[in-house]
Formats: structure tokens, sequence, C-alpha cells
């Protein structure tokens, strides 16, 4: 299995003025992008993307794999919880939580 970390990492929050504000306001970032549901904040390093929605327990990062049904299998075989697995506005969304506290997107 040869996956990859992207430079992708997502909060969901309810109040994503608030977070934007405090993203902005305290640590210098620029808003690159904003719709009604999601802010995002590009960096050269990270993307940093405010989703509204019902908090998670932590940032979801993303991991592309070569087969995302796969890899969630073994991973809830190995003992990680799958905290969102849905689909919306047509991008498919599978967040594992492991056994460290991790959350990543399984993304193909």
């Amino acid at each position: 299995m040869a996956n990859r970390f992207t430079p992708d990492i997502l909060l969901q929050t309810e109040d994503i003025a608030a977070a934007a504000a405090f993203y902005v306001d305290t640590l210098g970032f620029e808003i690159t992008d904003e719709t009604p549901d999601l802010v995002s904040l590009h960096g050269p390093s990270i993307n940093l993307f405010i989703h509204r929605g019902p908090s998670l327990p932590g940032p979801v990062l993303e991991v592309v794999v070569d087969d995302a049904a796969d890899a969630r299998a073994r991973l809830t075989q190995a003992g990680c919880e799958v905290v969102r697995d849905d689909e919306v506005h047509e991008v498919r969304r599978c967040y594992v939580k492991d056994r460290y506290g991790l959350i990543y997107n399984l993304a193909e």
C-alpha cells in the first residue's frame, strides 16, 4: 500500500466565521476562498479548510489510498473507528479515527 498524506487539513465547526477570524487575526493567515459553508486558507505548506457542521473531536487530515473501501475495512479490523461516512455535494467522506487519536479522510 503506497499511501500519502495531502497538505489538506479540515476543521469542522458550526461557527466558521469565528474560527476563520481566529486564524486570520491571531495567526495572520489569509482567507483564500469563502462560501457560506466553507472557508479556505491556503498556505505554502498546508491548506486549512473550515467547514460548517458539528464539531469533530479534532482536525481531519487526508490520506490518499488506492481503494478507500479496502482501506476502511483494514483500518476497522485493526481497531479504528469510522466517525463519519457519507457524501456531501458529491464528495465522498470517510473519516477514520485511529487508536492514537488521529482522524483522517480516506480519499482515492
